[in-house]
């Protein structure tokens, strides 16, 4: 009996795969505080608001909750 196991993206993938899904023309900001190991981003439309992130380990994952968060705008 065979079993499917997906392997998990690293970091880097994940950022690449983002990325190519954030329309061009977009705001993209990562940030992370001096002193944290966290990291927080940001991207919105060019003539909109949006709002960060919350704190992440993974910078990946930071702007995947952006890109979430903000990607309304396109509906």
């Amino acid at each position: 009996m065979g079993h499917n196991y997906a392997k998990p993206l690293t970091s880097g993938q994940k950022m690449e795969r983002l990325l190519t899904r954030i329309p061009p023309g977009w705001h993209i900001a990562l940030e992370r505080p001096t002193g944290e190991a966290t990291w927080r981003a940001l991207t919105h439309a060019p003539d909109k608001e949006g709002s960060w992130s919350a704190p992440h380990a993974d910078p990946a994952d930071a702007l995947e909750e952006a890109w979430r968060n903000n990607r309304s705008v396109l509906v």
